[in-house]
């Protein structure tokens, strides 16, 4: 019985995930979102688990729509990030969604979450700003701008 609950939790903290960066003309979509570990609210990137079947990018459009009433029709993936390999097989998947239509589903968040539009022009200062500091929104920030780079 204790073997079963320990693969049941297993199985939800080893769930994949996506993150992603929505881009709206010239300006990053991001979210200002309660975060229970430090008591405030942390600035950062749509994310959110995959569900049962989905790629990455049916689950990435999914969490866009459903944290910020935004849907996209271009999608690149940019790359997959282990969160903590030594305890966890989690993987997070990060994508680009370009050309935004909008449209809301319903989804789980606890409070409607503020969109926060930040300009690509300034993304070396939202590189080194303290309010956008968590981990995983960094490696994928640096991610979007060697992108960008290469992309031009």
């Amino acid at each position: 019985m204790a073997l079963t609950a320990l693969t049941n939790v297993s199985a939800l903290f080893n769930r994949d995930s996506v993150m992603v960066i929505a881009i709206d003309g010239e300006d990053l979509l991001l979210v200002s979102e309660y975060a229970v570990g430090t008591e405030q609210y942390e600035l950062g990137f749509v994310k959110g688990g995959m569900d049962m079947g989905e790629t990455p990018e049916q689950s990435a459009n999914r969490e866009l729509q459903e944290e910020i009433g935004f849907g996209a029709k271009k999608w690149t993936f940019l790359r997959t990030m282990k969160i903590n390999p030594q305890i966890m097989s989690h993987k997070m998947h990060v994508l680009l969604g370009e050309d935004l239509y909008p449209n809301q589903l319903e989804g789980d968040e606890p409070e409607p979450l503020e969109i926060v539009r930040y300009p690509l022009s300034q993304l070396d200062a939202l590189l080194v700003s303290d309010e956008f500091n968590e981990t995983r929104n960094l490696t994928a920030l640096y991610t979007l701008r060697d992108y960008l780079k290469k992309r031009k």
